[in-house]
C-alpha cells in the first residue's frame, strides 16, 4: 500500500514539475496577442484542434448561418424501426465522445470538455408526404446548434408511408468530416442491426477519441516552426484571386447565399481523364484541379493563382475509425502564365499539389496567422477563396432489409466564394459543377466559369497538347476592368469631386440619389451617400458593395448616409475626415484596438496590418458589444477593419437603435400598453403556458424569443422581441421597456450564461414586480425528507441548481431598491403539460429511463422504499397551467422571497405503472435495492404560499395530464 502511495505521489510531483516547466517556457517565449497559436489550454481540459478552432471562430464571428452544418439524409424503403435507430444513435454517441462534447471559453481561449453519455438520444418521427419533405429537411438541417450545450448531432425521421421513411442526421462540422461520415454510417448500421435482432453489441473495442488527437496536435505545434516558416515563405506574396464583382442589382438580400451551376459531361470522359492523368503521373484529382486553374485564369485574368484543396490529418492505423474534424485546407499555388497547353499546366499543378501535400500536417490557419494582412483581400477575405474537389458516390445509411437512396439537403451558405468540382456520383452522369457565393459572384460569371471548366475538361481528353487559348469555347483570359483609381479622366469618369471610383459605384445603386468621397492627406477617404428615400441600404451595406466592386486602394474607410451632402459655399466637398477620431464611441473603439493589439491604432489603421486575426476580432466585438450595448459581431470587425469604419458602423447602429425605440417605445409600451409584462423563455414549455395565462387576463406581453422560433408565439396582445440570454444588451432594453418581468428562460447547461443574464436584467430593472421561475434543484440534497419553503440549500448542488440559487439571491437582494417592485422566486419541480418541450422532458429527461422502458415493454426497475434508509423514492411535479397561474399571481402579490409550486408527488413505482397503463404495454415494474442516479430523489416539498393558484382544476390530475402528453407524442414512441 505504501509503495503504491509513494509511486502515486512521485508521479504527481513529476506532473507538477512538468507543468511548471511548461509554464516557464511559455512565459519565456510568449508572443504578441496577434498570434496565440502556442498558448496552452486550460489544465485538464483538451484544447481545440486547429480545425475545430476555425469552426468555433466562425460561429463566434457570426454570419456563418448553417454553412457548417452537415446534413446526412437517406431515403429508407422497407421495414424500419425508429426506436432501434434511437438505441443505435445513443450507442454511437456514447462510443464517440466528440459527439457529446461542449465548447467553452476561458480567458479568451476556447476549450472542449466531454459530457457524460446522455440517457437517450431523441429521434422524432414526423408524418410528411414527398412534397413536404424537402422543406422539412431543410428546416431541420438549418436549426442552429448550441455548441456550449454539447449538441453536435440531431435526428429527425420523416414517415412517408408504412415502409417509406427519410432519415436525417444533422451534425455540426466541428465534430465531423467526410471521413467520419463513412465511419458513422457503418457503425450506426451495425448498431441498428444489433438493436433490431437483439444480438451482441457489434463493437468491443474503444475507438480513438478526438480529444487525444487535439492534444497531440497542440503539443506538436512548437516543433513545426521551421516547416511553418518555409511554408509561409512559399505563400508570402500570394494574393486572393480578383473575382469579378457582382452587379449591384444582382446582389441578393441574404448574406452568404449559395448557388450551384452544373454542365453535364460525356459518360466516357472521366475514364479518358484518368488515362490522361496516368500518362502524366497524375491523379484524376490533379487533372480536375488543372482544369479549375485554367477556368479561374480565364475568369480573373490573373496568372498567379491559389486554389484550396482538402487535406486530412488522418494518417496510420491509430486514427482508423476516428470520428472528428481532421480536415486541413491545402493552398495550391500555380503560375498559369505563358498560354501553356493543358499537359504543360498539368505538370505545374501536379508539382505544386505534391508540394502542398508535403505540408498537409501543418494547420493552414497557422500559416495565415503568420502571413497576417498580406494573405487577405480588401474585404478581409483569407487567401483561399476558391476550392476544387472531385465528388464521388455520396454516403448513405444502409440498414438491413431496406434499400437506401441518397437525399440531398442543401445548406444555405457558401463556405467559399467559388468551388469547382467534378461530380462522379454512381448511377448519375458525370458533370462539371461550381458552387458560388452570390454576394461575391453573379450568376452570369458563374455560368461562364462552369462552362469554361467543362470545356477545358473536354479539350484535355481530346488533345492535351492544345494551348489553353485554342480550347474551343474558352479563348483568351477575360479582359479585366481597369482599376478606376488609375483611370485617365474621361467622359465616363469625370474629374474633380466626382472622379473617385467609389462615387461611380454608389451613384449606380438604384437607391442612392447622390454620393461624394472626401479625401485628405495621409488618411483614407470617407464616402457620403444620400438615399432616394428613407428606406434603403445602410452605410455598412454600401461599404460592403464597394469592397466587392473596387480594388482595396479605392475602398473608403467608411460610408456615412446623410440627408444632404456636406459642401462648401463654392460647391466643393466639405471638410475632410479628421485625423483624430471623435464622438461618443470613438474612444471605446480606439481603446479596444489598443488593449487587444498592444498599440494605439491610427484612425485608418488596418486591423490585419496591426496584427489582428479572427480570435481578436471576436474578443473586440464582445468587448464593444457589452460595453456599448450595441449589436456587433466579429465578422463586423473583420469587414470594417479600421477604427474609423468600425466607429461609423457603431454610430449607425446606435442611430438605428434609437430610431427603433422612438418608433415603438413610449407611445406604444407606456401610453397605449400600460402594464406590459416581459416573458423570457416564451417558446418553452413554461413560458408558453405563462403567455396563455396572461392573455386570458388581458395583460399585454413583450415576449423574448429566438429569431427562428419567434413566429410561434406571435399573437394578439403579444409583441415579440428577438433575442436570447446571451444578448445582454437586448435583455436590458427589454426589461427597461416593461412594467413587470417573468423570467422563465434557462440554459440548463450553461450556468455562467444564466448568471450573466440575471445580472443584466436586474441592472435594468427599475420598477414593477419581478418573478423568477426557479427550480427545486436550488434546495440541493436536504437532510430531511420534507422540505419547507425557503429551507436552506444543502450540498451537493448541481451546477444548474447552484445557478438557480445564485440568480434567486440576485433578484431578491435588488427587490424594493431604487424604485424596484417586489420579487418572487418560484421553485418548480418537474413540469408536465401538453407542450412539445415538456413532452421531450418526459421522453428524454430524468424520467426518460422510465418512459423508454415502458414504451418498449421492458422490465422497469425502481428503488425499493427503505433503500439506503430512505422511506420513499419519487418526485414532485406541477401542471404547467397551475405553474402559470402561480407565476401570474406573483405579479399581483409578490412573495418577497421563495415559494414552491407543486401540484403533487408521485412515487417512481406509481409513475411507472401510470406510464405502462397509458402506453398499453405489459412492462413489469420491479423494485430493487439499487438507486440509479436519475431516480435518486426522495423529497416532499411543501407548497403553502401559492396554494390558492395551484389548486387543481378539472383535467389537471396526474393521470389526465400524462394521458394528454402521451396522446400528443409525435416521435413514434407512443
Amino acid at each position: 500500500m505504501s509503495t503504491d502511495a509513494d509511486a502515486t505521489a512521485r508521479a504527481e510531483q513529476q506532473r507538477l514539475q512538468l507543468e511548471l516547466l511548461r509554464r516557464a517556457r511559455a512565459g519565456a517565449t510568449r508572443r504578441s496577442p496577434a498570434a496565440p497559436a502556442d498558448r496552452a489550454p486550460t489544465p485538464g481540459r483538451p484544447p481545440l484542434s486547429r480545425a475545430q478552432r476555425r469552426m468555433w471562430l466562425m460561429e463566434r464571428l457570426g454570419g456563418a448561418g448553417d454553412s457548417y452544418h452537415v446534413p446526412f439524409a437517406t431515403r429508407v424503403r422497407g421495414p424500419f424501426d425508429p426506436a432501434a435507430l434511437a438505441t443505435a444513435l445513443h450507442a454511437l454517441v456514447a462510443r464517440h465522445t466528440i459527439l457529446r462534447t461542449w465548447y467553452g471559453e476561458e480567458d479568451g481561449e476556447p476549450f472542449q470538455e466531454v459530457l457524460p453519455a446522455p440517457a437517450a438520444v431523441a429521434v422524432p418521427v414526423v408524418e410528411a408526404d414527398a412534397t413536404e419533405a424537402p422543406a422539412l429537411l431543410r428546416e431541420a438541417a438549418a436549426r442552429p446548434f448550441d455548441l456550449t450545450a454539447g449538441e453536435a448531432v440531431r435526428a429527425r425521421v420523416l414517415r412517408h408511408a408504412e415502409q417509406d421513411h427519410t432519415v436525417l442526421l444533422t451534425f455540426h462540422h466541428i465534430a465531423i468530416d467526410g471521413g467520419s461520415l463513412d465511419t458513422v454510417a457503418d457503425e450506426l448500421a451495425a448498431l441498428y442491426t444489433a438493436a433490431t435482432d437483439g444480438s451482441e453489441a457489434p463493437f468491443s473495442d474503444t475507438p480513438p477519441q478526438y480529444a487525444d488527437h487535439a492534444r497531440r496536435e497542440h503539443e506538436g505545434i512548437p516543433g513545426l516552426r521551421a516547416e511553418l516558416d518555409r511554408w509561409s515563405a512559399l505563400l508570402a506574396d500570394a494574393a486572393p484571386p480578383r473575382l469579378p464583382a457582382p452587379r449591384p442589382s444582382e446582389a441578393p438580400a441574404t448574406a452568404g447565399a449559395a448557388a450551384v451551376h452544373t454542365v453535364p459531361l460525356a459518360p466516357a470522359l472521366p475514364d479518358a481523364l484518368r488515362a490522361l492523368g496516368a500518362e502524366h503521373r497524375a491523379t484524376l484529382f490533379a487533372v480536375s484541379l488543372t482544369a479549375a486553374f485554367a477556368a479561374l485564369h480565364r475568369l480573373t485574368g490573373d496568372d498567379d493563382l491559389v486554389i484550396g484543396v482538402a487535406g486530412t490529418h488522418r494518417t496510420g492505423a491509430a486514427m482508423r475509425g476516428l470520428v472528428g474534424l481532421c480536415v486541413n485546407t491545402l493552398p495550391v499555388r500555380v503560375d498559369v502564365s505563358g498560354d501553356p497547353s493543358f499537359a504543360h499546366l498539368l505538370h505545374r499543378v501536379r508539382d505544386a499539389l505534391l508540394d502542398a501535400q508535403r505540408h498537409r500536417h501543418i494547420p493552414f490557419d497557422l500559416a495565415l496567422e503568420r502571413l497576417g494582412a498580406t494573405a487577405r483581400g480588401a474585404d478581409g477575405t483569407a487567401l483561399v477563396r476558391v476550392t476544387c474537389d472531385v465528388l464521388g458516390e455520396p454516403t448513405v445509411l444502409r440498414l438491413p432489409g431496406t434499400s437506401a437512396e441518397y437525399v440531398d439537403v442543401p445548406t444555405g451558405g457558401a463556405k467559399f466564394t467559388l468551388s469547382y468540382a467534378l461530380a462522379l456520383g454512381a448511377g448519375e452522369p458525370p458533370a462539371a459543377l461550381v458552387q458560388f457565393d452570390r454576394d461575391a459572384l453573379d450568376e452570369a460569371a458563374a455560368e461562364v466559369t462552369v462552362r469554361d471548366y467543362a470545356a477545358v475538361l473536354d479539350a484535355a481528353a481530346a488533345d492535351p497538347e492544345l494551348a489553353l487559348s485554342k480550347v474551343p469555347g474558352f479563348g483568351t483570359p477575360r479582359d479585366q476592368a481597369q482599376d478606376p483609381a488609375e483611370a485617365e479622366p474621361s467622359a465616363a469618369l469625370p474629374t474633380g469631386e466626382d472622379a473617385h471610383p467609389a462615387v461611380q459605384v454608389l451613384r449606380a445603386h438604384p437607391q442612392v440619389a447622390d454620393a461624394l468621397v472626401v479625401q485628405a492627406e495621409r488618411i483614407r477617404p470617407v464616402a457620403y451617400a444620400v438615399l432616394s428615400d428613407s428606406a434603403g441600404p445602410s452605410g455598412n451595406e454600401l461599404l460592403g458593395l464597394l469592397r466587392r466592386s473596387l480594388p482595396a486602394a479605392s475602398v473608403p474607410a467608411a460610408v456615412t448616409v446623410l440627408d444632404t451632402l456636406p459642401r462648401t459655399p463654392g460647391g466643393l466637398p466639405g471638410a475632410p475626415a479628421p485625423a483624430v477620431l471623435s464622438g461618443p464611441r470613438a474612444a471605446a473603439v480606439t481603446e479596444g484596438f489598443a488593449a487587444l493589439l498592444g498599440r494605439t491604432p491610427p484612425p485608418d489603421g488596418d486591423f490585419f496590418e496591426l496584427g489582428g486575426h479572427s480570435l481578436v476580432a471576436v474578443q473586440l466585438a464582445e468587448r464593444l458589444r457589452t460595453g456599448l450595448g450595441l449589436p456587433l459581431t466579429g465578422l463586423d470587425v473583420l469587414q470594417a477593419r479600421t477604427p474609423r469604419a468600425l466607429t461609423a458602423l457603431l454610430d449607425e447602429r446606435a442611430a438605428q437603435q434609437s430610431a427603433a425605440k422612438a418608433a415603438a417605445g413610449p407611445a406604444r409600451t407606456r401610453a397605449t400598453r400600460p402594464g406590459t409584462v416581459l416573458v423570457t423563455g416564451a417558446t418553452g414549455g413554461v413560458g408558453a403556458f405563462v403567455l396563455r395565462e396572461l392573455a386570458a387576463r388581458g395583460r399585454p406581453v413583450l415576449a423574448l424569443a429566438r429569431p427562428e422560433s419567434a413566429h410561434l408565439i406571435a399573437a394578439e396582445g403579444v409583441d415579440v422581441v428577438e433575442g436570447d440570454l446571451t444578448d445582454l444588451a437586448g435583455l436590458r432594453d427589454a426589461v427597461a421597456a416593461s412594467d413587470a418581468v417573468v423570467h422563465a428562460a434557462s440554459t440548463f447547461t450553461r450556468p455562467e450564461v444564466d448568471l450573466a443574464a440575471m445580472e443584466a436584467m436586474v441592472g435594468a430593472w427599475h420598477g414593477g414586480p419581478f418573478v423568477f421561475v426557479s427550480s427545486v434543484d436550488a434546495y440541493g440534497h436536504p437532510h430531511t425528507q420534507r422540505v419547507v419553503e425557503e429551507s436552506p440549500s444543502r450540498e451537493p448542488l448541481s451546477p444548474y441548481g447552484r445557478a438557480k440559487a445564485e440568480c434567486e439571491a440576485m433578484v431578491l437582494r435588488a427587490a424594493g431598491t431604487d424604485g424596484r417592485g417586489g420579487a418572487s422566486a418560484v421553485r418548480s419541480p418537474i413540469v408536465w403539460g401538453a407542450h412539445e418541450r415538456l413532452r421531450e422532458q418526459l421522453r428524454w429527461g430524468a424520467l426518460g429511463t422510465l418512459y423508454q422502458a415502458a414504451v418498449r415493454g421492458e422490465a422497469i426497475e425502481v428503488p425499493r422504499p427503505g433503500t439506503a434508509g430512505h422511506p420513499w423514492y419519487g418526485a414532485a411535479w406541477v401542471h404547467a397551467a397551475a405553474l402559470a397561474r402561480a407565476v401570474t399571481e406573483c405579479l399581483d402579490r409578490p412573495m418577497h422571497g421563495v415559494a414552491n409550486a407543486v401540484s403533487g408527488h408521485v412515487s417512481w413505482h406509481d409513475l411507472a405503472r401510470d406510464l405502462t397503463d397509458l402506453l398499453g404495454t405489459d412492462a413489469e415494474v420491479r423494485e430493487s435495492d439499487a438507486v440509479p442516479r436519475d431516480l435518486d430523489h426522495r423529497w416532499h416539498y411543501d407548497s403553502h404560499r401559492l396554494a390558492r393558484p395551484l389548486g387543481p382544476r378539472p383535467g389537471e390530475d396526474r393521470r389526465s395530464v400524462l394521458a394528454e402528453m402521451i396522446g400528443g407524442m409525435t416521435d413514434g414512441t407512443a
